[in-house]
């Protein structure tokens, strides 16, 4: 071996040895700096603001946030016709919009799917849907989309509550409904529930994001 190359060999060593001797701290400091940015983002998303806006109900109606004069905040869930998993929570839309909207807190649901990809996500097929299931909340036709997108809204079902913060809507939750769509008798955790049960008590939320799974909500490309 050169004087080179056990020179090389030498700090290479040296290296190794110190990285395994300060590994758990060196992981420790990962561990601390992915939490950190998780927590940042996190923060930021459940501070967005919403703006206002008005869209077309089934029921013959236009909505908008602004007419709900006394509203603390919204339950917005972006959902459609077509969407298996989303039929499976109609029956646990209505309960909380009977529950929430009693409190000050409507829930309205959004279809912001593409209707050049579906043909049946349209106003009329929507009527017949709330219809169907018993719909007693608004559900509105986001046609140009413009409202998923301010959301962010990735697929269907997708739940967020939005909270008055002086004269701004602000995002303080998005995410599942609750843990169990297939099954809700084995449903564990209520999402919306328990953030609303903080934000109505003053409370931070919890758990202000959480995962959710459904058909995914294509978004035209524009020009």
């Amino acid at each position: 071996m050169t004087l080179v190359n056990y020179k090389v060999y030498y700090v290479f060593k040296n290296i190794k040895t110190a990285i395994k001797r300060h590994l758990p701290y060196i992981l420790l400091l990962i561990c601390v700096t992915v939490f950190k940015l998780q927590g940042q983002v996190q923060w930021q998303y459940t501070q967005q603001r919403i703006s206002n806006f008005t869209l077309p109900c089934s029921a013959d109606s236009v909505v908008s946030l602004a007419q709900y004069k006394q509203a603390k905040g919204f339950i917005v869930v972006f959902t459609c016709n077509h969407c298996p998993f989303a039929k499976l929570y109609s029956k646990r839309f209505n309960a909380l919009s009977t529950k929430y909207a009693a409190l000050g807190v409507p829930l309205l649901a959004i279809n912001s799917m593409d209707t050049i990809v579906y043909n049946n996500e349209n106003l009329k097929a929507m009527a017949a849907t709330a219809r169907k299931r018993q719909f007693n909340f608004p559900y509105l036709f986001d046609a140009s989309q413009n409202v998923a997108k301010q959301f962010n809204a990735q697929h269907t079902p997708q739940a967020f509550i939005i909270w008055k913060d002086g004269n701004e809507w602000v995002i303080r939750y998005s995410g599942a409904i609750d843990n169990n769509g297939a099954e809700p008798q084995k449903v564990t955790k209520n999402y919306i529930d328990n953030a609303l049960n903080s934000l109505l008590n003053f409370k931070p939320v919890a758990e202000p994001i959480t995962e959710s799974f459904g058909c995914k909500i294509y978004i035209r490309a524009t020009n």
